[in-house]
Order: structure tokens, then sequence, then C-alpha cells
């Protein structure tokens, strides 16, 4: 991959064995793809950027305009999401294992030591939603399998900052978001499907939305939701 700047602007370039240009501005805070065929010419592909100047700053402009989620603090009070639901955190001083549970639709539950700093109370919460996500990704994959006829030979979760998911097809391999967690439930069903959907076909092309249709019809609005 590579970069052009038009101004202060930064666009990511990737060249693929495809026809068409596609251009595209992702979250959190409006970076910008350009998808070009491997043929074109770098002085080409800054003019398509250039000629599409004004629709990359109306969306830049709302991403940025998006309400920005404060740096957390870990105490009480603090609002969190897990599976698309919003609780209020409830900090609970113990002297026995630090956890966190889920008290009803109302408090997410931090059992943490006294005086236990930011930082440790953040790995606490962050270990727990990781377990959670671990705990729901093996029946969905194993679903989805059966579904689609593939096989994913190897999963993960981990934090990433401008992808849900990726995956590997030759090592037939698959990542997650961590943050997903935070994310209802088919909101990682359709990461799920999106990436294992890859083992099928790599690029994204109209073989590849062909297939998220056969499998998975109601994608688009659950890609809206995710994005939302």
């Amino acid at each position: 991959m590579t970069s052009i700047m038009i101004g202060d602007l930064k666009i990511n370039v990737i060249k693929k064995k495809i026809k068409n240009l596609h251009l595209s501005v992702h979250p959190p805070d409006g970076w910008v793809r350009i998808t070009a065929p491997d043929t074109m010419k770098d002085e080409a592909i800054r003019s398509f950027a250039i000629s599409k100047l004004s629709w990359i700053k109306k969306q830049r402009a709302k991403f940025q305009a998006q309400e920005r989620q404060p740096e957390r603090e870990f105490v009480s009070g603090e609002s969190y999401y897990y599976q698309g639901h919003h609780y209020l955190l409830n900090v609970i001083y113990t002297n026995k294992k630090q956890r966190v549970e889920i008290d009803g639709y109302k408090n997410i539950n931090l059992y943490i030591r006294k005086g236990a700093t930011k930082e440790r109370r953040g790995k606490v919460m962050t270990e727990w939603y990781r377990n959670q996500l671990k705990s729901q990704i093996p029946p969905l994959i194993e679903k989805w399998e059966k579904r689609m006829g593939v096989k994913v030979d190897s999963w993960g979760v981990k934090l990433m900052k401008t992808r849900w998911g990726t995956c590997n097809p030759k090592a037939r391999r698959i990542w997650v978001n961590l943050e997903l967690a935070k994310k209802s439930p088919r909101c990682l069903e359709y990461i799920i499907v999106h990436e294992m959907v890859h083992l099928l076909e790599r690029l994204h092309n109209k073989k590849f939305v062909s297939y998220m249709d056969q499998f998975f019809p109601n994608w688009r609005s659950v890609k809206k939701e995710l994005n939302g």
C-alpha cells in the first residue's frame, strides 16, 4: 500500500487486479482509501481523487462531527456497552478475584482491589470483554462452516483501529476486532460471515457481494448499524 497527499489530506492507495476505481472513507476519523487497477498510473489516481474532493470532505465531516467517547477512568457511573446494550459501571472493592459481572439490565459490576490503578481497572475490563467475545465466536464459526462449506483453521481477537475484522485466505485464519464485544450479536455474526466469505472470494467484488447476499441477506442494514 502506498499513499498520496492532496494538500494536507492523506489518501491510502491499494493497487489490485481489478477493472474499476473504488473510493471509500472510513471511521473513526475519516481516513480515505482508493483501490485502483494495478495498471493505472499514479497521476490518473491523483486526478480522480481531486475530482472527488468535495464528496470526500463531506464524508470526513460526518465522522469528525460524531460524538467522541471520553477517556475512560473506570469509575462508578461511567457508561459502557455490551452486546449492544447500555450499562453503567459500578466499581466494587474486593479482596477476592478481580472480575466483571453483569448485574441485571442496568449495571456492569467491576470487582477490583482498593487502590487499583486506572490501568489495572482497564485491563480487567478489557480481558472480560475479550473472554466474552472468545466464547461467542466458536459456535458462529461452526454454524457458518456448515452453511458455507469452508473451514477456518484458526481465529483470534485483537484491538484494531480501522477494521472490524480481517482474513488471511491462504492461512485460513480470521481476526475479529475486540470492540465487537460492545456491539449487538448480529454485528458480530455479520463480521464472522464477511471474513469467512473471503475464504470463497478474496476480493470485494461482485462475486463477493453475491455470496454475502446469498448467506446473509440483511448484511447491508447490519453494516450500517455497525458503522453508525
